[in-house]
Parts: C-alpha cells; sequence; structure tokens
C-alpha cells in the first residue's frame, strides 16, 4: 500500500487493489467487498495515514458502503472519495452510510445505483442532500451550492436585573399564601384577574384520590366536558380568585424546591413542593404592570399532583454543610469584607452568607433586606447558622 500512496497529495489509490501484481506475487488476496478485508484497510489508514485527503477505491466490486461508515471518525479529512467501476446498487439511501464525510469531490459513475435516477437533476440533488459542499461528481464541476449563514444557537442570558424581583415577588405571595390569612393576596390581584385549578385527569373515584380535596373544583377539560360548567369552574375578579383561594387547605411550601421560568417579564411559571410532602404543584402566573415596578396577576393558573417518591424524599431537607466555611479565595478583598460582615449581622455561616450576597449581586442592603424577609417567614433552614 505504501507504493500507492502519494504524501504530497495525501492520496491513496487503491484501484482493483484485488489485481496488484506485487500482492498477486505474494499469493495476498485483498478483495475489499469482503467485510474483514475493508476493515483491515480502514484500521490501516488510521494508524499510518489519519490525515489522507483522497482516497480511490474504484474497481473492487464493492456492492455494499458499511464499512466506509468507519471513514467518518477514522478518516475525518477526507475531501475525495472514488466509487466509480462498482457494484453499489439499491437506492439512494446506501450513501446515508457516509453522508457524515465532508466530501467536496466524489465519483460514483458506472454503478447500478445511478441507474435509480430518472434523471440527472435528481441524481445530483440526492448526492448534494447528503454531501451539502460537494464541487465536482463523477469528474463534472457542479454550480456553487446556495445555501444561508446559520446562526449558531445562543441560550439568552438571565436577566439578573428582573431575577430579584421575581424572587421577592415570589417569596412575598408564598409568605402570605402558607400564613393563616389569605385575604391580603387580594393587593396581589387585579380587578379582573382569573384564576383555575387543575389536578391530573383520573378514571379512579376522586374521593379516594389524596387530591379528593381538590377534585370538586378541578378545572380538567379532559374531564370536565359541559362548557356551563367549565366557566363556572373558572373563578373571575379578583374579590372571588381570593375568596376561592381561601377555601384551599392550609399549606406551607418548601421555597427551596422552586424553579421560577420566566418566560417573558409578565409571564412567571412556578414549580415546588408543600410541607403536605405528597403534594406537588405548577402555577403559571401573569402578570401586569401595577404602580411603580409592582405587579399585578391578571391570570393565575394552578395544577396539583401528587409528588413523585424523588420529590418527596427530597423536599425540606436543607443542603449539606460544606466541609470548610471559609471564603472562596476568588473574592476580591472588598467581597471578603462584605462577607464578613454580612456573616457577623446575619449570624449566618460564611458560606450562607456568601450564597445570599452573590443572588442580590453584592448589594449588603438588598441582600439584608432578603434574608430578613425570609428569616421572619421561616424560610431559612437551621444549617445556614451552623458554623
Amino acid at each position: 500500500m505504501a507504493k500507492r500512496f502519494d504524501g504530497s497529495q495525501q492520496a491513496l489509490d487503491l484501484n482493483n487493489i484485488r489485481t496488484d501484481p506485487d500482492l498477486v506475487s505474494h499469493k495476498i488476496e485483498v478483495t475489499l467487498n469482503r467485510k474483514t478485508h475493508m476493515e483491515a484497510v480502514i484500521t490501516i489508514i488510521e494508524e499510518n495515514i489519519p490525515e489522507l485527503t483522497c482516497l480511490n477505491l474504484s474497481n473492487n466490486r464493492i456492492h455494499k458502503l458499511d464499512e466506509l461508515s468507519e471513514l467518518v471518525a477514522k478518516v475525518p479529512n477526507l475531501k475525495t472519495l472514488n466509487l466509480s467501476h462498482n457494484e453499489v446498487r439499491l437506492s439512494d439511501r446506501e450513501l446515508d452510510k457516509v453522508k457524515g464525510l465532508k466530501l467536496v469531490e466524489l465519483w460514483l459513475n458506472r454503478n447500478p445505483l445511478c441507474l435509480y435516477f430518472k434523471d440527472q437533476a435528481s441524481y445530483i440533488s440526492a448526492v448534494r442532500q447528503r454531501f451539502p459542499r460537494l464541487l465536482k461528481l463523477d469528474g463534472n464541476d457542479l454550480p456553487p451550492p446556495i445555501g444561508f449563514d446559520v446562526e449558531t444557537p445562543t441560550t439568552i442570558p438571565p436577566c439578573k436585573k428582573h431575577r430579584k424581583d421575581i424572587y421577592c415577588v415570589c417569596c412575598r405571595y408564598y409568605s402570605i399564601y402558607d400564613s393563616g390569612d389569605r385575604q391580603p393576596l387580594l393587593d396581589a390581584y387585579h380587578d379582573g384577574a382569573s384564576l383555575s385549578l387543575t389536578t391530573p385527569y383520573s378514571t379512579q373515584n376522586p374521593s379516594r384520590s389524596s387530591l379528593g380535596e381538590y377534585h370538586k373544583d378541578t378545572r380538567n377539560l379532559k374531564r370536565i366536558k359541559d362548557t356551563t360548567m367549565r366557566f363556572r369552574l373558572l373563578k373571575h375578579t379578583r374579590l372571588n380568585v381570593v375568596a376561592f383561594i381561601n377555601e384551599l387547605p392550609k399549606t406551607q411550601h418548601d421555597i427551596a424546591s422552586f424553579t421560577v421560568d420566566v418566560n417573558t417579564y409578565t409571564v412567571i411559571a412556578v414549580d415546588g413542593k408543600s410541607r403536605d410532602s405528597t403534594m406537588a404543584f405548577s402555577r403559571v402566573f401573569v402578570t401586569v404592570p401595577a404602580g411603580g415596578s409592582g405587579l399585578c396577576i391578571v391570570n393565575d393558573q394552578l395544577f396539583i399532583r401528587m409528588a413523585t417518591t424523588e420529590e418527596i424524599r427530597r423536599a425540606f431537607v436543607a443542603p449539606a454543610p460544606t466541609p470548610s466555611s471559609s471564603p472562596v479565595p476568588t473574592l476580591t478583598a472588598p467581597q471578603q469584607e462584605m462577607l464578613t460582615a454580612f456573616s457577623l449581622k446575619s449570624g449566618m455561616n460564611l458560606e450562607w452568607s456568601q450564597k445570599c450576597l452573590q443572588d442580590n449581586e453584592w448589594d449588603f442592603n438588598r441582600a439584608a433586606q432578603i434574608f430578613t424577609q425570609l428569616k421572619t417567614d421561616g424560610h431559612i433552614p437551621d444549617v445556614a447558622f451552623i458554623k
């Protein structure tokens, strides 16, 4: 094979290799339409000339391209592949096995495969669908490929400016919701607000379910078919919404379990668990601006379901403290000073003090305000005060 390799072009010519005089004289048979023989050749290429850019496999009675799929990973720089005068048949799907190659030149002429296409245009189209960078097919130049620049997928960065606002809204809402009196929630809703409660669809007797207290008010559209009942179960106006909320069972939510997603600044999705360890919820608030920088709920969709075993296990379990309570060395000198001062003032250890400061962008006053609110509501675990 060394005699057939052109190092200046990084090209290997294996045309009609089975009749090579040197191999025949040594009674060595290389038949590339046999799986083991083709795999052996590809292994030799991978181990000795992985930078290969041109490979000629013409006149080798190759009828399937299964083994050639290994070229995609093992010979990633391959740009020219000659498969002419072989016996590749079936349909254009055979090309799917090597479509991962970044070819600019391909030879397929004199293969039964070419007879599959009704005309030259469909042939070129099918080949280019697999090899969009192809510039030459069977020795003929192709017109430049028409394409569009594809933008690199980007992740929308989190808006730190509004994160604290949304976090405060959720904390205030659920501190009231979990209190003995939910009436102050009137201030959270718009005059024309609406609320719907949904539980999972179930064919079993609702009264026997752990969600039985909620089933009578569920507006699950798979369960409620009557349009009049659907409308009646939708709570309208601020007074009716809060009156309904007051009738729901008492709860205590695990703030630490909350996942909050803000699709737009006016739509807040909250998922979490309540102290009743068998319950979990998903909630979507649609809001509008209300005076200053406040928000007012115009639509409230509450979904209550049974918690999974894993959710039950993790509910109301505080994270284990780290072995060291020393400040992270990467903090700046002012940040370390602020961390020490905040830890002394709050009584929390350095780990939790740093977390509070980081969540509030190292704004000492804002972090102190959030800390006071959470501590008052009983949402800071005891582990935060272990030093």
